[in-house]
């Protein structure tokens, strides 16, 4: 991927250092952070599972000063994985600025924090061990980017290209949430069961990765930066971080109707129909028959 010498967002904050924080409230995170969590964070991290999930789902809550909002600071700009990093969500801030306008609305472009270890949200308290996760409470993007190296040599998914893939589903994860998909999913947090949730998730997650597609789809239009063999990586980490695949690795049985992220094939053939179509109409995983 021939990233470098690219515009790079200005929407990015580092927390690394520990800047940056405000009170938390409620909601509730999404994105590949969950299937560590779920899945793996036992099997990678020696972290018990259920604790994470508990946090995620709004079970915990911390406070931080109020000041400390705005003292979020930029990435120093000898980083290169925070230079790549802002490379990307600067071209997803072009793609989906683009395509929304397309459609008639106007594309709020989210921040993406990077964070070592723990870091304070409106979706509660988020944890390196989540991996890379989303919060539509305060339309962030939030990454370890420690992260990579586990994408690399634990889960077999190496490639900058693969990277690219991650933040990709994450800012499609924004999309719902501006489109208002993720609000009319929770509303039904509660009124239908675990299997139910189970299988909407599911859908949310694949969506986001036909999204992570069109986003390629018109990327590689614009800026032709693709390289023989990117799309490759994209397509191992979306099979490396299918639930049955992950939990052969963690548990050595597969339950489907636990998924909440999707098989490696579903997770693989919902990419490629945002990849070869670039249309956002052909994402609805929704009204899909079968995924």
């Amino acid at each position: 991927m021939k990233w470098e010498g690219q515009r790079q967002s200005e929407n990015v904050e580092d927390r690394r250092n520990g800047g940056g924080g405000f009170r938390l409230g409620g909601g509730r995170g999404i994105g590949l952070g969950s299937i560590v969590i779920a899945l793996v964070a036992g099997w990678i991290f020696g972290i018990n599972p259920l604790t994470v999930l508990g946090v995620l789902g709004g079970g915990a809550s911390i406070e931080a000063p109020q000041a400390q909002q705005s003292s979020a600071l930029r990435p120093p700009a000898n980083d290169a994985m925070a230079a790549f990093v802002s490379t990307v969500l600067a071209d997803t801030e072009d793609v989906w600025g683009a395509v929304m306008k397309t459609g008639g609305s106007a594309y709020r472009e989210p921040r993406l924090v990077l964070f070592r270890g723990a870091v304070g949200t409106a979706c509660g308290s988020g944890q390196s061990a989540m991996g890379p996760f989303y919060c539509p409470a305060d339309q962030k993007v939030y990454i370890d980017l420690g992260f990579f190296d586990t994408l690399r040599s634990r889960m077999g998914a190496p490639g900058d290209f693969a990277q690219a893939y991650v933040i990709a589903h994450e800012v499609g994860h924004h999309v719902q949430n501006l489109l208002g998909i993720t609000g009319k999913v929770d509303g039904l947090r509660g009124r239908v069961n675990e299997t139910q949730m189970n299988a909407l998730s599911v859908r949310v997650e694949l969506q986001a990765d036909c999204f992570a597609g069109v986003w390629t789809n018109h990327s590689q239009k614009g800026k032709g930066w693709l390289e023989r063999g990117d799309i490759d990586e994209a397509m191992n980490a979306a099979a490396q971080i299918g639930d049955d695949m992950l939990q052969r690795k963690s548990q050595g049985t597969v339950v489907p109707e636990s998924f909440t992220h999707g098989s490696s094939q579903q997770r693989q053939t919902w990419f490629r129909r945002g990849l070869e179509s670039g249309s956002v109409a052909q994402c609805n995983t929704f009204d899909a028959r079968a995924l």
